[in-house]
């Protein structure tokens, strides 16, 4: 086992932006990007471009096309999983958790709440099943709704039945998403769209989970505070590290270490994993950010969707801006500075905006 004791700052930060692919040299294709990556993350919110199209443009260039994610997806070389999007091949590890969810004692109160919503409706289960046995994929608005026990909230979802009764089968691994119609998941029994790999014993695959998050983020804390969708921790991955400057242990993927860097300038989408855990970006690269999309406008300090700007091992910045479809722009509202930009700074990041107004087939225009 190699050991490292301690490692700069810098060489933290060229790890970690190394780790998410952000380097000068790129990947050469989706679905090679995604399972170093280990996942893109889905979220229905596209001021610029859907987040997984973003990331996936962050890393690809010019070279990557928005239909390559559904041909993937259509391969089956690519999955989505509980707002991810993962390799096909990492279902192994996630099988054996899911086999165990309906049985394992359950403490917190939203999991009493969830674990009596699937059990008061097997029947609604067994429908469900039976449909998508013999006509899947479906999109949820086709299946039955023969629901005992209706799904309240005083959210979004109050009284979406089936839809949440199927996400929780496919926590279960009953089901998954086959695809999509337009914005509406395609359901199906898990067994047709996950391949047909041995299960990993649990234990070994929440093992081999850390050790690929850790590669996919460099380094990052052991412990860290419980999040969804995916841990910022990675237990006891890689070799313990400290960093200068900065309190407490970390761990490092030593095959990371001590490797050339070269970088470049990168616009970041909010849901970037290099900058997702806030606490790990303040405390490498002193970085100070928030997705102001739920706040009042006039308590925004960098705009609705605001991109964080990446220049080689340093971030630099936020873009404020918006593709306006419909009149076939994109609209740069405001280019907020954290370090002032020298010129090839700023050239540097004005060639990546041009280059994302060019991959969107949008005009840029900046405000007045």
């Amino acid at each position: 086992m190699v050991t490292v004791d301690t490692i700069s700052l810098e060489d933290a930060r060229r790890i970690a932006v190394r780790a998410q692919l952000l380097g000068r040299d790129r990947p050469t294709g989706l679905v090679e990007m995604v399972r170093k990556l280990t996942l893109l993350q889905i979220d229905p919110t596209a001021a610029i471009a859907p987040t997984a199209d973003l990331v996936s443009w962050s890393r690809l260039g010019p070279s990557y096309s928005p239909a390559d994610l559904p041909t993937a997806l259509q391969k089956r070389e690519l999955v989505e999983l509980a707002a991810t999007i993962r390799p096909a091949e990492d279902m192994a590890l996630y099988r054996a958790e899911m086999a165990a969810l309906s049985h394992r004692p359950v403490t917190a109160e939203w999991q009493k709440r969830h674990r009596e919503f699937v059990d008061g409706n097997a029947a609604c289960r067994r429908d469900i099943l039976a449909r998508l046995t013999a006509e899947g994929p479906l999109p949820s608005r086709k299946l039955p709704d023969t629901c005992a026990v209706p799904w309240k909230s005083t959210g979004w979802t109050n009284d979406q039945n089936v839809i949440r009764l199927l996400d929780a089968m496919a926590a279960r691994g009953e089901v998954a998403v086959a695809g999509r119609l337009g914005r509406d998941r395609l359901w199906d029994l898990a067994e047709r769209v996950y391949p047909d790999d041995p299960v990993v014993p649990e234990k070994e695959a929440a093992q081999r989970r850390n050790e690929r998050r850790l590669t996919a983020l460099g380094i990052a804390r052991a412990k860290a505070t419980k999040v969804p969708i995916e841990p910022y921790d990675v237990g006891a991955a890689g070799v313990p590290v400290r960093v200068e400057g900065v309190t407490g242990e970390w761990r490092v993927d030593p095959s990371q270490v001590g490797q050339p860097f070269e970088g470049r300038a990168a616009l970041l989408s909010p849901f970037d994993r290099l900058i997702h855990d806030r606490k790990r970006t303040m405390e490498l690269f002193g970085f100070d950010y928030g997705l102001e999309m739920y706040k009042p406008a006039a308590k925004r300090q960098w705009g609705y969707y605001a991109l964080p700007i990446l220049y080689h091992d340093r971030l630099i910045g936020k873009l404020d801006a918006t593709a306006d479809r419909k009149a076939g722009m994109l609209r740069v509202n405001a280019i907020h500075q954290d370090e002032k930009f020298t010129k090839t700074v700023r050239a540097a990041v004005d060639d990546e905006i041009a280059s994302l107004a060019t991959w969107l087939e949008l005009k840029m225009t900046e405000a007045p």
